[in-house]
């Protein structure tokens, strides 16, 4: 009974605290300045009245003025407009009932489902689990691809990037993994994508049976960047709450560049100076926030895959430097192999998973090296053979992968379409190996 009359009475005296209403000062560029509310940074505001009203999330202070970014947008908001104070932050519904629920990047439903009252409200910004009380990972995350299962293995709760140019391949990838994955459920943030591709996404890549286990979110490029922005974080909170439940989750974001654009959008509007490629400090502030609140918690995991837009193809471009140091590995697909028809376009060499060792046997690790090497001496003759100058016999490794070659690429290729488990992926390295009498590492 305490309980319930403890929040009864903090009902009542929310009611019957005063309303203070402050009014807009300013509009420059995506920034509105708003004076006579109190504020902390994080709050949301109300711009204007009744249904025309919209919310606005203060990302800086200066003095009794508060710089709001708007969650909507601004037409019919003028200097002089009203401004309601909320007192609270972004929060959004969480439960088992977002199953199969497309939300928007505030977490409102975009599809036809039932409303989502009655579900918990939580907070969308939360800290990540304390280092010393998670989880060591040390258990597979199969994937449903063979040349990821195998040589760039994910462990339960690593984050893995995704690092590829425009065209590449990045969300056909991401969707042949949600259809694959042994995850009890998958969370899909699609952030600053195209409108016409979300509904191919929801429909072709990832399916009924693949949505029916999923829960999507979505701020398409149209958004104002605060959305954007918050997409990644509305996601990683519902993938939280069902790792505290217990679950293995699986995060997929499509794209971590466009989240660090749209905080490149919210840090300059705020007065931010602009630092490396016009990027404000705040981006490179942001990044581990969100991507260390995925990975192993104290009972759940959440194994985090994040594409990264590489801009002109450059690889250590500031964004993707900045997230390859903070990630578990990362997958980089190859152009190359895209104008070839060759998929899933991963570039084997060049990719690297910093837990394999920990989730693989000693038999696996063995072959998973073998055929790296077998590769890696392919790739060192290539050119040779080319022009006619490799002479055979002078390295062994080279010739036995120009013997294995068609079968090499063959197991490396996968139509989108095609569903191999881990074990049939061993299955079929080991028979790779065994078929060309491959030496052990």
């Amino acid at each position: 009974m305490i309980p319930l009359l403890d929040s009864r009475l903090a009902a009542v005296a929310r009611a019957a605290r005063p309303v203070l209403a402050g009014r807009v000062s300013a509009v420059v560029g995506l920034s509105v300045t708003v004076e006579g509310v109190p504020g902390k940074v994080g709050d949301l505001v109300m711009l204007g009245t009744g249904r025309g009203a919209v919310p606005a999330e203060v990302v800086a202070l200066d003095g009794d003025r508060l710089s709001c970014l708007p969650l909507g947008t601004l037409t019919g908001i003028g200097v002089g407009s009203p401004v309601m104070p909320t007192g609270d932050a972004l929060r959004v519904a969480v439960g088992d009932a977002l199953r199969g629920r497309i939300l928007d990047g505030l977490g409102r439903p975009l599809d036809d489902g039932p409303s989502l009252a009655g579900l918990e409200m939580v907070p969308v910004e939360n800290e990540p689990p304390p280092a010393l009380r998670r989880r060591r990972i040390n258990q597979p995350m199969p994937l449903g691809v063979r040349a990821m299962d195998t040589l760039i293995t994910a462990g339960r709760g690593q984050r893995l990037g995704i690092f590829a140019g425009s065209g590449v391949g990045k969300s056909s990838l991401m969707s042949m993994i949600t259809r694959g994955t042994e995850a009890e459920i998958t969370v899909v943030a699609l952030v600053g994508e195209r409108g016409r591709e979300v509904r191919e996404f929801i429909e072709n890549d990832l399916g009924p049976e693949g949505l029916a286990r999923s829960v999507v979110v979505v701020a398409t490029s149209d958004q104002p960047p605060m959305v954007r922005l918050r997409a990644c974080f509305t996601a990683t909170r519902i993938a939280e709450w069902f790792r505290d439940q217990g679950r293995d989750v699986l995060l997929l974001m499509d794209s971590l560049t466009r989240a660090a654009m749209a905080q490149r959008e919210v840090g300059l509007s705020a007065g931010e100076p602009p630092a490396t490629r016009g990027y404000p400090p705040s981006v490179f502030a942001m990044l581990p926030r969100l991507l260390e609140r995925a990975g192993p918690g104290v009972d759940g995991s959440i194994t985090g895959l994040y594409t990264v837009l590489v801009d002109g193809d450059d690889h250590n471009e500031p964004i993707a430097d900045a997230a390859r140091s903070i990630l578990d590995g990362h997958v980089v697909l190859d152009r190359r192999l895209a104008t070839a028809g060759h998929f899933p376009t991963i570039d084997v060499l060049e990719s690297v998973s910093r837990v394999a060792g920990a989730v693989t046997s000693r038999e696996q690790r063995a072959g998973a090296t073998a055929l790296r090497r077998l590769m890696a001496a392919h790739r060192d003759i290539r050119e040779l053979v080319e022009i006619g100058a490799y002479v055979p016999g002078t390295n062994p490794d080279a010739d036995l992968a120009r013997a294995l070659w068609p079968r090499i690429e063959a197991f490396l290729r996968q139509d989108m379409d095609e569903q191999t488990t881990a074990e049939q992926a061993w299955e079929s390295l080991q028979a790779l190996l065994a078929g060309g009498q491959a030496p052990a590492s």
